[in-house]
């Protein structure tokens, strides 16, 4: 169940929200992505939060931190910001540079599993302000449509 708190403004689900625990959005993650095991689920977890903390910055950083359980919140707070934004296919690359044999295929089905399952934990205006500030083709990664104008 969605609550709305505002015309046009909803949260997380009351009972899936932020008593949230790592175990549950690492059995979240490895039943998106459909990982063998739960290791392998924590460990692309870890490396797409990682990547993602590096890319938002301001008011949504710090509630997209205060959001997640407390280990996944440390891992987004302790990344540097990044010097500059990845497009979407850049930000995919980077995470396939840090999984030992990972292609560009595979690295989008990581961040896909990690990031589609977000929008349930944090919430979907959180997940629309984190959109805001990253370059467009993002909200796929999300499991969103992308509804930007094409150039």
């Amino acid at each position: 169940m969605t609550v709305t708190t505002m015309p046009g403004t909803t949260t997380a689900p009351l009972a899936d929200g932020p008593g949230r625990t790592w175990t549950d959005l690492i059995e979240e993650v490895r039943e998106a992505g459909r990982y063998p095991t739960r290791a392998e689920a924590e460990r692309v977890t870890r490396i797409v939060l990682s990547a993602l903390g590096g890319h938002v910055v301001g008011d949504e950083r710090v509630d997209l931190a205060q959001s997640l359980p407390e280990e996944a919140a440390t891992v987004v707070a302790s990344q540097i910001p990044a010097t500059r934004p990845l497009t979407a296919a850049e930000f995919v690359d980077s995470v396939a540079a840090r999984v030992p044999g990972a292609t560009p295929a595979t690295a989008r089905w990581d961040v896909s599993s990690v990031l589609s399952v977000l929008p349930g934990l944090v919430g979907d205006d959180l997940v629309t302000r984190i959109l805001a500030q990253l370059p467009p083709g993002y909200a796929l990664l999300f499991g969103r449509a992308d509804l930007s104008p094409a150039n």
